[in-house]
């Protein structure tokens, strides 16, 4: 599904990552965790076009992305959600999630501006998928309130359904559970775990280690923008790389 080259990110004299390879496979979660600073939301960055990198390749499908902006990603049905949300605050829960679907949009200005009967039904058909995704992600309740006056879980929770409206391939997640309570995190992974039974394959920036351990079937742990470990839950728990990363020496 995803397959990372060599790939280096320099900023000044400052490796954020240094030859970090690996591959995800189609139809997992997949966990990249590592201490603060180790690279990985950079990491995140060179995959969806954020940043390019300064060296190495991204592939996705079989296809070379490297370089390739967000929007383009979009089209390819690669998406992602952020640390910080990201919401259009004035707008309504179920209008952020439209305004996901706008790749699917074929209406032009024109058709748009007079309300052809073609952009019409295009639009109930929009709204129609962005109920659906409010109800899978169990926020239809919320559909007309507006994004400003959120509660920051149920903003978590609309990022998500925004990002699975364009019906994605692979979602990158940039730690999701951050802000979160026990029960919202407990919420989250099965929202997750329901993403992948959709044959979504899922890639997870997270600092929450119950997590990770709980829904993820491989992890890869990132060190000062080295790549120190890859394996399952139980072989990273026991990693003497990762512990000493996360805990230091004895």
């Amino acid at each position: 599904m995803l397959k990372i080259e060599r790939v280096a990110k320099i900023f000044g004299g400052l490796k954020a990552l240094n030859d970090v390879s690996f591959s995800l496979a189609a139809g997992e979660i997949t966990g990249i965790i590592g201490p603060n600073g180790a690279g990985k939301t950079t990491l995140f960055n060179v995959i969806t076009g954020i940043y390019s990198p300064s060296s190495g390749r991204v592939f996705y499908e079989g296809k070379d992305i490297t370089g390739f902006p967000p929007e383009k990603l979009a089209r390819l049905s690669m998406v992602r959600t952020f640390q910080g949300i990201e919401l259009f605050s004035r707008m309504t829960v179920l209008e952020n999630v439209m305004v996901g679907l706008h790749t699917k949009s074929q209406s032009g200005i024109i058709a748009s501006a007079l309300k052809l009967p073609g952009h019409l039904r295009e639009e109930r058909r929009i709204r129609e998928r962005a109920s659906y995704w409010l109800e899978f992600t169990g926020i239809i309740d919320l559909a007309s309130t507006e994004a400003a006056n959120l509660p920051f879980g149920k903003g978590r929770l609309l990022e998500i359904a925004r990002a699975m409206a364009l019906e994605p391939h692979i979602i990158l997640m940039d730690e999701p559970a951050a802000g979160l309570n026990s029960r919202e995190t407990s919420d989250l992974a099965e929202l997750i775990e329901k993403i992948k039974d959709t044959g979504v394959t899922v890639a997870l920036v997270e600092h929450d280690m119950e997590l990770v351990m709980e829904i993820c079937s491989r992890i890869i742990v990132l060190n000062l923008g080295h790549k120190i470990a890859e394996g399952t839950p139980r072989e990273i728990q026991e990693n003497e790389k990762v512990i000493t990363a996360y805990l230091g020496e004895d």
